[in-house]
C-alpha cells in the first residue's frame, strides 16, 4: 500500500494526502468539533504540508462511541494514534480545547523523545492560566445559549431540535473535559509555540494567551486578530500563511 492510501483507523481523517511532504500539521478539534473543520486547512496547505485532523470520540461517524471527558486521557489515546505517523516531523493545531488537547499531546511525544516542530494554540487561555466555569453542569438550554455566543456552531444546526439533540451530549462532554482540566506542572516543552487569539474572544484575553510563553524554551509568538472567539473563520488565510511561514523554515532544518 502506498503512503497515499494508509489506513487512518477512526481517530485521524486525512482529506488531502500529501506523501511527498516534508512535515505533517496535526489538528485539533474545539469543543463540540469534529475533524471536517479542518477540511479546508488541508485543502489549502496539500500537498506542502501533509495535514492529519483528528476525530474525536463521540461525534459524526463515531457518534456511538462514548466521548472521553478527560484531556490526559484523551492525549494519551491520541498519542498511541500518532506514533505511527512520525515518520515525517509533526506539527500540532489546536483551537479552543485542542489547543489544551494539543499540548498534552506534545508533551508526551517530547518525554519519549520526538517533540513536534511547532505547537500552534489558538482561542485558548495557557494551561496555567485557570478559570472556575461549570457550563458543562447547566441545562441544556444554557449550554445552547454558550454555544450560540461563542458563534462556534452553524445556526442552521442551532435552529434544528434534531441534530441538537445529535450534537449536544458531544458538546457537554468537550466542555467538562475543557473545563475539568488542571495543569499538571512538569518541565517545559522545547518546541516552538505560536499563540493566537482574538481581540474580543470572551473566553482568553490576550494575557491569558502571552501566558503561554511560560511553558517553552523555544521561540514564542503571540499573534493578535480582531475578533471573538472563532476569529480564525474571518482570518483564515492569513493564519494559513503564519503556519506556512513557520513549517517552511521548521522542516528545512529537519
Amino acid at each position: 500500500m502506498t503512503d497515499e492510501f494508509r489506513e487512518t483507523g477512526s481517530w485521524i481523517r486525512r482529506f488531502h494526502p500529501a506523501p511527498d511532504a516534508r512535515g505533517r500539521l496535526v489538528c485539533f478539534p474545539h469543543a463540540g468539533g469534529s475533524a471536517t473543520y479542518y477540511f479546508p486547512v488541508a485543502q489549502a496547505l496539500s500537498p506542502a504540508t501533509d495535514v492529519l485532523a483528528i476525530q474525536y470520540p463521540g461525534r459524526q461517524d463515531r457518534r456511538a462511541e462514548p466521548c472521553v471527558e478527560d484531556i490526559e486521557e484523551l492525549a494519551g489515546l491520541i498519542v498511541e494514534e500518532l506514533r505511527p505517523w512520525g515518520d515525517v516531523p509533526l506539527a500540532f493545531f489546536g483551537h479552543s480545547m485542542g489547543a489544551t488537547v494539543a499540548f498534552e499531546v506534545a508533551r508526551r511525544l517530547e518525554a519519549e523523545g520526538t517533540p513536534p516542530l511547532a505547537l500552534f494554540v489558538s482561542g485558548r487561555r495557557a494551561p496555567s492560566r485557570v478559570r472556575e466555569e461549570t457550563v458543562h453542569l447547566a441545562d441544556d438550554d444554557r449550554l445552547i445559549d454558550d454555544i450560540t455566543r461563542l458563534s462556534g456552531t452553524d445556526s442552521a444546526v442551532l435552529s434544528d431540535p434534531e441534530i441538537l439533540r445529535m450534537i449536544l451530549p458531544a458538546v457537554r462532554s468537550d466542555y467538562k473535559a475543557a473545563e475539568t482540566y488542571r495543569f499538571r506542572p512538569g518541565p517545559p516543552l522545547g518546541s516552538e509555540v505560536v499563540a493566537l487569539v482574538g481581540d474580543h474572544d470572551p473566553q482568553v484575553t490576550v494575557e491569558e494567551a502571552g501566558s503561554w510563553r511560560e511553558h517553552t524554551t523555544g521561540p514564542f509568538e503571540l499573534k493578535v486578530y480582531p475578533g471573538g472567539h472563532f476569529f480564525l473563520d474571518a482570518h483564515m488565510p492569513a493564519i494559513l500563511d503564519l503556519i506556512r511561514g513557520h513549517l517552511d523554515v521548521a522542516t528545512l532544518g529537519t
